[in-house]
């Protein structure tokens, strides 16, 4: 009797592709105090397979940028000699392998690679100034093609999708720097204005774009506000539109002050009672924003008007115990946030429909942890 496989073969090659098609998203969290950066693989479901953990070779580490091909993990040292430390990315199974280290002009408490990832750009936040190193085919980062002076407190840096303008918020003086990045020579030069001044005291830490390209937001870590400002496409230029704060109403917490080391022989200033926002991330399809504030150890989710920016408050929900960073998944589905005085890390699920937060789990992470760049191969 002859059998036929064709539904058989049908089947089996329909179960290949399916598993082949089957994307696989990857978590690094830089854990500062021991020098490594942690790997968990994230489920559909976004529960966490924690994995190695890879060192850097030198402590703190703190910021990481990952290429646009996606073959490469950059992670800043923040110790004397300051260096970025470039690893593969195994596309099989998320493992880094390092590659190289190559100098950097200061301590950065930011790095982001920019869009044709030909070039790492960086802020300092003591050094006061930004930053451009060449990359090279093989993820090398080599020695600064140019630092630029900046106002006191240089604190991220960014382009904007077209990767033709860059941004870079200064706590110190409440500015955002706005330039125009020479893609040829990876050089920055001050568009007109050179920056755009924000209110005085209010700190202006991180920065996103939102995924349209038409808004920037930037977090205020003393005053925890998230300002919206205008692109324009043409010009580069923004222009501040509104502004929401992160804590609930009946927030008691005051505006803090630039966190800088004592003078000799002072003691530190008592800073328990101080907003210290932190970090802020959007959803994929625009919908909604995230942003953390270190004292009250929490996150707070808005709602985004599209066609105009402004945000809309939504909630606040307690999370790890001072969350200086957090990444979210690209499909928009998931939350990953750190603490820098917690043992853990902690997964959310995002309500596509309303924004809200639940806690999926909480899993080990190393000392200090501090930075999330989430992956998917």
């Amino acid at each position: 009797m002859r059998l036929s496989l064709g539904p058989a073969i049908v089947l089996f090659t329909a179960m290949t592709t399916t598993i082949t098609a089957r994307a696989a998203t990857y978590v690094y969290v830089s854990n500062a105090e021991d020098g490594n950066i942690g790997l968990y693989a994230m489920q559909p479901d976004g529960t966490l397979a924690p994995g190695e953990k890879f060192d850097v070779g030198a402590k703190p580490v703190m910021p990481m940028s990952i290429s646009p091909d996606k073959k490469y993990l950059f992670a800043a040292v923040r110790s004397k000699p300051f260096t970025a430390v470039t690893f593969a990315i195994d596309h099989k199974t998320g493992a880094l392998k390092k590659v190289s280290s190559g100098p950097l002009a200061e301590s950065f408490p930011y790095i982001r690679v920019d869009n044709s990832g030909h070039y790492l750009l960086g802020a300092a936040y003591f050094g006061n100034l930004v930053s451009v190193n060449p990359i090279g085919k093989d993820g090398t980062v080599g020695p600064p093609l140019q630092v630029v002076p900046t106002s006191r407190h240089a604190h991220s840096i960014i382009t904007d999708k077209t990767g033709q303008w860059v941004f870079s918020p200064t706590l110190g003086t409440d500015q955002i720097f706005q330039f125009k990045l020479d893609k040829k020579t990876g050089k920055l030069s001050a568009n007109t204005p050179a920056t755009v001044q924000v209110k005085m005291g209010s700190g202006p830490r991180h920065i996103i774009m939102s995924p349209d390209n038409k808004f920037a937001f930037v977090l205020t870590e003393l005053t925890g506000n998230v300002i919206t400002l205008a692109l324009d496409a043409k010009t580069g230029l923004l222009t501040e539109q509104s502004s929401a704060a992160i804590l609930p109403a009946d927030s008691k917490l005051v505006p803090g002050q630039p966190r800088t080391p004592p003078p000799p022989g002072t003691k530190p200033r008592d800073t328990s009672n101080e907003i210290w926002a932190s970090d802020l991330h959007i959803t994929p399809d625009g919908k909604f924003l995230y942003a953390t504030e270190r004292t009250s150890s929490s996150i707070s989710a808005f709602s985004v008007d599209k066609a105009t920016g402004k945000l809309t408050w939504l909630s606040n929900t307690p999370t790890e115990k001072q969350p200086r960073g957090f990444g979210m998944d690209p499909s928009g589905k998931h939350l990953v946030v750190t603490g820098e005085k917690s043992e853990t890390i902690s997964t959310y699920k995002i309500d596509g429909a309303t924004g809200a937060l639940t806690l999926i789990q909480k899993y080990p992470t190393g000392k200090g942890s501090n930075w999330v760049e989430i992956l998917t191969l």
